[in-house]
């Protein structure tokens, strides 16, 4: 199922998996992708990487934890998210999904964290112009 996806992306999702069961999720949503995100990347300053961080935990509730053993599925909204970041990739002529083409699905998912990312001043133009993975820097892609 991921095989199109690079290391790192990978990664992120493996956080994001760690930090729902951390919370004690039963599924893993668009925030604890985010929070993985968080953890695997440094698209963000420090600053705005804490910030969004507590803003998030603050947001979740504190469910008892899940055994870590237990297989954990992607909430709807994740699975979207995933799907988007797929589209990402193909629109920039890609063949591997990066993290990049992730964050640009998280922002996409409507009833997800992305308001918070653009709270930050963190939007689809800053993620395509500060990547030189897209096309001439972004600019036809948008």
């Amino acid at each position: 199922m991921f095989e199109r996806y690079t290391e790192s992306a990978r990664r992120v999702i493996f956080f994001a998996r760690y930090e729902a069961h951390q919370s004690g999720a039963s599924e893993i949503g668009p925030e604890h992708f985010l929070l993985g995100f968080l953890r695997q990347t440094n698209f963000f300053g420090d600053d705005a990487r804490k910030s969004i961080r507590d803003e998030i935990k603050q947001g979740l509730p504190r469910e008892e934890t899940v055994s870590k053993s237990v297989e954990m599925p992607f909430a709807l909204a994740t699975k979207r998210v995933l799907a988007y970041g797929a589209e990402e990739s193909e629109r920039a002529r890609q063949r591997h999904i990066d993290v990049e083409h992730l964050l640009l699905g998280l922002m996409r998912e409507s009833k997800s964290v992305a308001a918070l990312l653009e709270k930050h001043g963190i939007d689809r133009k800053t993620v395509l112009h500060q990547h030189a993975g897209f096309p001439r820097g972004g600019e036809t892609y948008v």
